[in-house]
């Protein structure tokens, strides 16, 4: 049988993605959770001595690094289960597009408006919503962004439904509404009470004390810190 083990940590939005994706394929494997702050530890040296992030897949001794990457490497290397990637290499191009737009430009604006203040969390704030405007189009006529089904980007944007919320919520913020975007509100619904993801979710008051933490720390360092669950930069 296979040896798969995720290096990661519990809090972590990135290697939820990964565990989200090992369960839908039916994959058994081993957690280690890994201290965020200790980027020498000989785990990471040995296994991602290059960026020393997680998470990190091992598999049968061999390490992957990289959220996305991982993520692909599941879905060609384990064929049970639903396929995270559609077949068609246009609608496989637009999944890595989408895939690297919410690491590349939303994670990044959404982080800094819970954790700036001022003028730079008003850009922030208008950044996040255009972005989330694309996002809500893409969603027309689709129960998931995948279609009928999980995929890859769902699993990508899971910092929006769970994370991002309660950022949003700690930081008094109103930027991703129900009004404002009633598909991706309907998308987190359906999303979140997905069997997999609800019973595998971190738990929320623990996330929450977490994140404020963060939020005391961003603070007292002047705002625009990390935060959303990334300790340890993670990706």
């Amino acid at each position: 049988m296979a040896e798969v083990k995720l290096i990661g940590a519990w809090g972590s939005p990135f290697c939820f993605r990964i565990e989200v994706a090992l369960k839908l394929k039916g994959v058994e494997y081993e957690f280690i959770d890994h201290d965020v702050h200790n980027k020498k530890s000989p785990l990471l040296l040995k296994y991602n001595p290059v960026h020393k992030k997680f998470p990190v897949l091992v598999h049968n001794g061999k390490p992957i690094c990289e959220s996305l990457v991982i993520l692909e490497y599941i879905d060609e290397t384990w064929e049970k289960g639903p396929s995270l990637l559609p077949k068609d290499p246009y609608e496989r191009a637009m999944v890595r597009f989408w895939a690297k737009l919410l690491d590349e430009k939303c994670l990044p604006a959404l982080r800094k408006a819970c954790l700036s203040r001022g003028e730079e969390q008003d850009k922030a704030k208008e950044e996040s919503t255009e972005i989330l405007k694309f996002l809500e189009g893409t969603l027309s006529g689709k129960k998931f962004f995948g279609g009928d089904n999980i995929g890859m980007v769902d699993i990508v944007a899971n910092f929006i439904s769970y994370w991002f919320i309660i950022g949003q919520e700690l930081a008094g913020l109103q930027v991703l509404t129900k009004e404002k975007f009633p598909k991706l509100d309907e998308w987190m619904d359906e999303y979140l009470n997905t069997t997999i993801i609800k019973e595998n979710l971190p738990p929320k008051d623990k996330l929450t004390a977490m994140f404020k933490a963060r939020f005391e720390a961003a603070a007292a360092a002047g705002g625009g810190g990390g935060g959303g669950g990334r300790g340890g930069a993670p990706k």
